[in-house]
């Protein structure tokens, strides 16, 4: 295991999360003391991840500065990334392993163990995200520098899997490979034995060092940092309460943790609260360390405070709380109050975002929001099999596998496309339908054209020849259309990889073996996710990746107890209670009361039932509270219900949003997400529009069903301004056609056909 470093610095720690300017601007001050001291181009400043690295580097930019020679352009990167120059300034040969290349070599190695599978993995093994599951256990444990032989007596499961990734890094030596989550472990090594000479080298480009976000160092970064900042001036900034990430493999404070270390520990001054502030941030400070809002009330005689008097007082935090009845309904309701919003204070898209709890949701929610108007500007990479681009190519390949097997077999199922296998998504047939329902003029003799004996060239051939980019670029929105051409690009690099290596032939088979496995393990967004491109829109993202951003305003979605905290913590690998009893798993699984309470000032030592349970529940309401922080001017709380056995719908919202309901002084602002509320945007209009016809003939009929009168007089004039705007308006002519159909339905000419 790791050894406890030894850092010589300063360690100045805010006293909360802080709002995201007040926390920017913390890190500036840093930055221009040291600027000052040592001059900008010698001050390297390490930020542990990367999200909102942009963020920083413009907030560091912008910091005044004593000795301003130069351009301003400050030396900012992640941890990870400057641990990769380090091995690289070491062996620029070293090639690191990429994501489709580990997928691969991961399978040749679980299908090459030696060792018996225990009976749990394989029967886990039939369950779909398994793969998936195992390669996050093995990349925790490299990040961990976990090895079998350091582990006493672990669980068999868990033996079977270090002694897997042992064997898959012992391949990877062999192969001059260095894999990314062992980056920072090798670059650890190599400046610890400053070997030929690579900590003067790399350390000669500075004189001090800036690290930021310092919560959020694990061991081995605060490692890699003691060698960097040997011989540098290093000032470490944080922020108490806010590690969510440190927090899942190791318990303690950030104060504790930097004392350990051998850091002097300096608090910084919380930023003072204005009237321009946000609302919400007695409700940010409440979720994160506990502390229920100080109120000023005027007591009504000099007694002092009565409690009608605490009752009555003004709530020192305000959100506004979002409930609806599904989750599509939530993502609908959320597009209208952006709408709103817009409306009323003239805000660009751009400053809003919409955070999801994994990023798994971002892709289904980024559309739904679409759907509903509303533009969104995240890019990523979402998974292969979602992909109509990587699909078609996945075709191609089918196609050309077969035929290099047999070279009639195209022209066969062309003929006769009665086909036992069909319904097999990489059939023949399948293919072959894929293909002609998505390129013009497709038939067999184009796969034949493009053919030849480098399977990457045959691609970019197709590509060429059916012009795939720009039937991308035509019939997709322009984030679509980006990530469509990062599909692409990722298949080609499978292609040229395919070609280098060998795991397996470089041909049809060998590619689409590869590709195969790809889109199967693969996870969207795993890559990169851009939030803010050049041309602005909606954020959607993953609330971990606001920590360091902020937008006017920010949705919260899917507060429901099922998801925070949640109910399978870590992984899904293992049931909840062998995961309690795994001291050996690459996580915190069995803290104790002590270590419980010194972590999260949240919890009440004498009131801690299930010690794993509540630990990784306060870090659920931790990431909670940074992504509310987020937020300049409004957050909204949103929650949907969600079904029980039977088909009653219950409303089980997130315990953390009832317990700032229940706080006095707190105080949630319920928004109305009915479709009676206020219409904003064209999507609602549209709606709306098409939903009076029937909707005033229902309202008509209950009038008649309850002895009411209804004036006929006020639907008659209705109706005749629908028909004016049709007949006179600037009206899509599906739209106007539409809304006569659905006239013609309310009076009975059209009948649906169930």
């Amino acid at each position: 295991m790791p050894s406890s470093p030894t850092l010589e610095g300063t360690c100045k720690l805010l006293p909360e999360p802080a709002p995201s300017d007040a926390l920017l601007a913390a890190a500036a001050d840093e930055y221009a003391a040291l600027a000052a001291d040592h001059g900008p181009r010698n001050v390297l400043v390490l930020k542990r991840h990367p999200a909102g690295l942009a963020s920083l580097t413009e907030a560091l930019a912008d910091a005044p500065l004593e000795r301003a020679g130069g351009p301003r352009s400050p030396r900012v990167e992640s941890l990870p990334e400057h641990a990769s120059k380090t091995i690289e300034a070491y062996d620029p040969t070293l090639d690191r392993l990429e994501y489709e290349e580990r997928i691969e070599l991961i399978s040749l190695v679980i299908d090459g163990a030696s060792r018996s599978v225990p009976d749990y993995l394989e029967r886990a093994a039939d369950h779909e995200g398994f793969s998936r599951d195992v390669g996050q256990f093995l990349l925790e444990a490299t990040r961990q520098r976990i090895r079998l032989a350091d582990l006493d007596d672990p669980h068999d499961c868990l033996a079977f899997l270090y002694a897997m990734n042992d064997r898959f890094h012992d391949e990877l030596a062999d192969r001059g490979y260095v894999e990314r989550a062992d980056v920072i472990p090798r670059a650890v090594d190599l400046l610890e034995a400053d070997a030929d000479g690579l900590r003067s080298r790399v350390t000669a480009a500075f004189d001090a060092v800036l690290a930021v976000e310092f919560e959020e160092y694990r061991r081995l970064d605060r490692r890699y940092l003691a060698a960097l900042s040997a011989d540098a001036d290093l000032v470490c900034l944080g922020e108490r309460h806010a590690s969510v990430e440190r927090t899942r493999v190791e318990p303690g404070g950030v104060a504790d943790i930097a004392t350990e270390a051998g850091l002097e520990v300096e608090p910084l001054e919380p930023p003072r609260p204005n009237a321009d502030g946000p609302p919400h941030r007695a409700i940010t400070r409440f979720l994160a360390t506990g502390e229920s809002p100080i109120r000023s009330v005027e007591p009504d005689d000099s007694n002092g405070p009565t409690a009608a008097d605490a009752t009555d007082a003004t709530p020192v935090g305000r959100a506004r709380r979002l409930r609806t009845e599904t989750a599509r309904e939530q993502t609908r309701a959320v597009a209208t109050e952006i709408q709103s919003l817009r409306d009323r204070h003239g805000w660009p898209f751009d400053e809003f975002a919409v955070a999801v709890p994994r990023i798994e949701r971002v892709p289904e929610t980024r559309r739904r929001l679409r759907e509903a108007g509303v533009p969104t500007a995240t890019i990523g990479t979402p998974s292969l099999a979602e992909d109509p681009a990587v699909n078609e190519l996945y075709a191609v390949v089918t196609c050309q596998c077969e035929r290099e097997r047999d070279g009639d077999a195209l022209e066969r199922a062309d003929a006769d496309p009665v086909d036992p296998d069909r319904d097999r998504p990489d059939s023949l047939t399948t293919s072959l339908d894929r293909l002609r329902a998505r390129v013009p003029a497709f038939s067999p003799d184009l796969l034949a054209e493009t053919a030849g004996s480098s399977v990457r060239r045959s691609l970019e051939r197709w590509i060429r020849r059916t012009d795939l980019k720009g039937r991308i670029a035509r019939e997709e929105a322009w984030v679509d259309a980006r990530e469509g051409y990062e599909g692409v690009r990722r298949v080609l690099e499978i292609a040229a990889f395919v070609e280098e290596t060998d795991l397996v032939g470089p041909d049809w088979q060998g590619l689409r073996r590869m590709l195969r496995r790809t889109i199967q393990y693969d996870a969207p967004y795993v890559h990169s996710v851009e939030t803010r491109p050049p041309t602005g829109g909606v954020t959607v993202c993953a609330v971990g990746d606001l920590k360091y951003d902020s937008r006017r305003a920010v949705f919260l979605l899917d507060l429901t107890d099922e998801t925070y905290p949640g109910e399978q913590f870590l992984t899904q690998l293992f049931p909840g209670a062998w995961l309690r009893s795994m001291p050996s798993y690459p996580a915190v699984t069995d803290p104790s009361v002590d270590a419980i309470a010194d972590t999260f000032a949240t919890v009440d030592a004498d009131g801690v039932g299930d010690r794993f349970e509540t630990y990784h529940a306060q870090r659920s309401r931790r990431r909670l509270a940074l992504g509310a922080r987020a937020a300049e001017r409004a957050l909204y709380l949103c929650s949907y219900e969600r079904g029980s056995d039977g088909l009653r719908r219950t409303h089980d919202e997130s315990r953390y949003l009832q317990l700032i309901d229940a706080t006095p002084g707190l105080a949630l602002e319920s928004v109305d997400a009915t479709a009676g509320a206020a219409i904003h945007g064209e999507t609602d209009a549209v709606e709306a529009l098409l939903a009076q016809p029937r909707g005033e003939l229902e309202r008509l009929l209950r009038e008649a069903s309850t002895g009411g009168e209804a004036d006929l007089g006020e639907t008659e004039a209705l109706f005749e301004e629908i028909a004016v705007v049709l007949e006179d308006g600037d009206v899509d002519p599906e739209l106007a056609e539409a809304v006569r159909s659905q006239f013609e339905f309310a009076a009975g000419e059209v009948i649906r056909d169930e």
